[in-house]
């Protein structure tokens, strides 16, 4: 817009840093690694001039070059912004793993049906550009950002996040608001200078005073030198100055105000049409009475071009000044036109809904077949906006609630919880019966779980289950229990157990967490593990065949299960695979959860470079992703072992806002801190006021009822040890898990002072799995056996403690055992201890790629995996030969990476 040609060439004025910062961009692309940038400014500042000079700048450097540019008539077209992106590349869909090309040749109308992942499509995109970047390097430029659906939008910035090494850079160019690029870096392109505004207006013909007064009136916005040039008059609003964009946009409403009628009415249809396609201009234009021949007018104002089979304004803003003019009557006429017109039906639903004034099925029931045919290809975003504009001309009241509590599913599916919950809340106002209440409350107490409102979300399923079918109420009484427990709303938990026995469903895991809270163990936790057995059952159908959702939320609540009941082998079986079927399929939004699932079984298990690296994927993930919410959850996972560890400042930061179970897993993380500090008042009262809260029964705690002993007998205070530890051995007689039994036999030993007691602990320490309290119950006994002056024997517990306590790098505890080792007279001299692990020499990264490479995995199979590009695994893989010291694959396959 504000450029010069010479020889050819594009001039700009004024942007020497923004075009420093393209070229180093390009400059990345080229060196084969990848990169992102976003123009942010307002409009007519000049960043389709920035990206027009980026493309001229890359095709001399030798980079491909693919474009999307967002239309604000297309916002709300799912995946238009994409099928700009894959159209020229569509011949290399066939390289792409099969569900994500699969994705991708449905966003094309190849195919109906995508899968259920709104992230699938980011994926492939990525995939796509890595294998389009093996060509050579490439330049993707996105211009409009703030008008692209939101499908499109998710899938560009997914895949901008994860490219590395592949050789990709990425330019976006987006208006202040409506694009939310978080992760990438973004540049404001200044405003111009008076030096280079009057450059730029050298050659407009003005008067020296006239070339002044646009000066100071555009503020140094191109657009703005230039429209004002052409225009040479000042505009303001009757209440004072105007914004500069708002300016240049009265300035083309007055022009385009001084054109005949018929051009107006053809500008107004091809500003409702927003793709400039010809042919359904001319079809539309036809039926209004008016012709192509009367664009000319406005081309030869320069508002408007016809290139070829396209018709383009000379910039949004004209499009939006010339359908702002416009009386509503006009706009409805134009869109009707455009319905009757239109080539396919999502336009034509989209023009429908606009020209509709009347509540008409037959246009609703169009416009949710559109939305339908969008659910089915993972475009929610786009699928919630049909559903509302169906509701709005439903005639039948219920039918409208209904269609709107879709809407609310459908947003809540693409992320947009403050929309699902507008709503659903505006659904409900529609309905009076207790029937239809009772259909919209899953989506209802969904949203209120994402606010945070759990409570509120267990009883109002549990409330509206009266007034649902038998199967339904059934869904949503066990859905409301998990919610209950989360929320620690005991009475949510009764009551929905009590009515699922009423109805004569006996639902075992709402069953057995009613019993949990009422510390019936017995009863309890034999109800979890037949729940738990019943979804180990099923883990081969759900990985090899074709599972529903239905059977996703088996296998969660199964995994969710099995970690209250501890055992913790079945726990990362189940969530192993759900991250498996994740990966295969290409489930990214599923995977946070399945992550820290496992990543809690790794840290029981000891593997915490393992725990580390699930979590620091899974935080990948929802930075990816914009699933922020999910963050705190993963960060109390790894509390636990910086608690280990005595890294106090990171445990109380990962601590800090966990909200499962009210915090209970960061309260005992604490509390496990603070013990290893040797702080045991303040253990035993943290864990006190945690066995009087409402949510005492939360796993977390049985399992800390140990710590809580410990700090009782190490303070002399035995009496408040006996609450705890009663409250361990029912837990452990019930449930039958080897590791409870071996706590409360450690913690009865702390009591009796009875030997037979830590051995009893230790026999039951083999099966247990859990090193680190092996460890710790290794360490007491080694203590009691000095104090009781058998130091030669007390010696062999305390190194298998120490070894242990090294390898978890449990320093306030590896402490202490190196104190008692000194007590019984063994000379130590080795200070500290060594990474002799060669995984501690890599990144979580790092770590997963070369784990999944020594399993035999190729560059291609990992990548897919990993959600990642072959030459970012390639890229892990060489980082990591160089720090472990090898130079192949078959070398890695025997290393030992514990």
């Amino acid at each position: 817009m504000y450029v010069a040609t010479e020889a050819g060439a594009l001039v700009l004025y004024g942007r020497a840093s923004e075009q420093a910062a393209i070229r180093d961009l390009v400059d990345t692309a080229r060196a084969g690694r990848s990169g992102g940038l976003v123009l942010r400014g307002e409009p007519g500042i000049g960043k389709s001039a920035l990206l027009a000079w980026s493309a001229e700048h890359a095709e001399g450097a030798g980079l491909r070059t693919l474009r999307v540019t967002g239309i604000e008539a297309e916002a709300d077209l799912a995946f238009a912004g994409l099928v700009q992106l894959v159209w020229p590349v569509q011949e290399r869909l066939g390289a792409l793993p099969g569900p994500q090309a699969d994705t991708l040749r449905a966003v094309l109308g190849w195919a109906e049906r995508a899968g259920r992942d709104r992230f699938l499509s980011g994926l492939a995109v990525l995939t796509l550009l890595a294998e389009v970047a093996d060509d050579g390097p490439l330049l993707c430029l996105v211009d409009d950002a703030q008008w692209l659906d939101q499908a499109s939008a998710d899938a560009l910035l997914f895949a901008a996040r994860r490219l590395t090494a592949e050789g990709v850079a990425m330019l976006f160019a987006t208006r202040e608001e409506g694009f939310a690029p978080t992760g990438l870096p973004e540049l404001r392109p200044s405003r111009l200078s008076p030096e280079d505004s009057a450059l730029l207006l050298e050659q407009r013909g003005l008067t020296p005073a006239s070339r002044e007064q646009v000066i100071e009136e555009s503020a140094g916005n191109p657009l703005a030198l230039i429209e004002f040039a052409a225009a040479q008059r000042r505009y303001h609003s009757g209440a004072g100055p105007m914004p500069v964009p708002d300016q240049v946009l009265a300035s083309f409403r007055s022009r385009i105000g001084q054109l005949p009628d018929r051009t107006r009415l053809m500008m107004v249809t091809v500003a409702a049409e927003g793709r400039g396609h010809l042919t359904t201009l001319l079809g539309a234009a036809t039926a209004l009475g008016v012709g192509l021949e009367d664009l000319e007018e406005a081309e030869k104002a320069g508002l408007v071009q016809v290139t070829g089979n396209v018709v383009t304004f000379r910039h949004p803003l004209v499009g939006t000044a010339a359908y702002q003019a416009a009386p509503l009557a006009r706009r409805v006429a134009v869109h009707r036109a455009l319905a009757g017109a239109a080539t396919d039906d999502t336009c034509r639903a989209r023009h429908l809904a606009v020209a509709t004034t009347s509540v008409d099925e037959d246009v609703a029931a169009e416009i949710v077949r559109v939305a339908e045919r969008d659910r089915a290809r993972t475009a929610y975003a786009a699928a919630a906006g049909l559903y509302e504009q169906a509701a709005n001309v439903t005639p039948d009241v219920r039918v409208r609630a209904a269609r709107l509590g879709e809407a609310a599913s459908l947003a809540l599916s693409a992320g947009l919880t403050a929309q699902a919950a507008e709503l659903a809340e505006e659904a409900e106002r529609l309905v009076d019966d207790p029937e239809s209440a009772a259909r919209l409350a899953p989506v209802r107490a969904s949203v209120e779980f994402e606010l945070g409102e759990r409570r509120l979300a267990a009883r109002l399923l549990v409330e509206r289950s009266a007034h649902a079918d038998p199967d339904a109420a059934a869904a949503m009484l066990r859905t409301s229990a998990g919610y209950g427990w989360f929320s620690g709303d005991r009475e949510a938990i009764r009551d929905a157990a009590e009515r699922l026995r009423a109805m004569g469903r006996l639902d075992p895991m709402a069953l057995g967490m009613a019993y949990l809270v009422d510390e019936d163990y017995a009863r309890g936790l034999p109800l979890l593990a037949e729940f738990v057995e019943g979804a180990l059952r099923a883990v081969p159908d759900f990985l090899h065949g074709s599972a529903e959702p239905a059977d996703d939320l088996t296998m969660t609540w199964g995994t969710f299960c099995a970690m209250i009941l501890g055992a913790d082998a079945v726990a990362a079986e189940l969530a192993e695979a759900q991250v498996t079927r994740g990966r295969r399929h290409g489930l990214v939004g599923a995977l946070p959860q399945a992550l820290q699932d496992l990543a809690g079984a790794q840290v029981q298990a000891g593997r915490h470079r393992d725990a580390e690296a699930s979590v620091a994927e899974a935080v990948r993930i929802v930075r990816d992703t914009g699933l922020d919410q999910r963050m705190a959850r993963l960060n109390s996972v790894l509390a636990r072992v910086a608690a280990i560890e005595g890294d106090e400042e990171r445990c109380v930061r990962l601590s800090a806002d966990e909200p499962d179970t009210g915090g209970m897993a960061g309260l005992a993380a604490l509390s496990l801190l603070d013990l290893g500090l040797g702080r045991h008042e303040a253990a035993l009262e943290r864990l006190e006021a945690a066995g009087r809260s409402p949510l005492r029964y939360a796993t977390g705690l049985v399992a800390a009822a140990a710590d809580q002993v410990e700090a009782a007998v190490r303070l002399g205070e035995p009496d408040r040890a006996e609450e705890p530890l009663r409250r361990l051995e029912a837990w452990a007689g019930a449930g039958g898990q080897p590791w409870a039994h071996a706590l409360a036999a450690r913690g009865r030993a702390l009591l009796t002072d009875d030997e037979d007691d830590y051995l009893r602990a230790l026999r039951a320490h083999e099966d247990a799995g859990r090193p680190f309290e092996r460890a710790r119950t290794e360490l007491l006994h080694g203590e009691w056996l000095r104090r009781a002056r058998r130091r030669s024997d007390a010696r062999v517990p305390l190194r298998s403690a120490l070894k242990t306590f090294e390898r978890l790098r449990a320093r306030p505890w590896l402490e202490r055992a190196r104190t008692e080792l000194k007590a019984t007279g063994e000379s130590l001299v080795q200070a500290e201890p060594t990474a002799a692990n060669p995984a501690d020499r890599l990144t979580s990264q790092e770590l997963q790629v070369v784990r999944l490479a020594a399993g035999g995995g190729t560059s291609r199979e990992i990548a897919a995996q990993l959600f990642l590009s072959p030459r970012t695994v390639e890229h892990h893989l060489y980082r990591a030969f160089r720090k472990l010291g090898i130079r192949s694959r078959r070398e890695l396959a025997r290393l030992e990476l514990a």
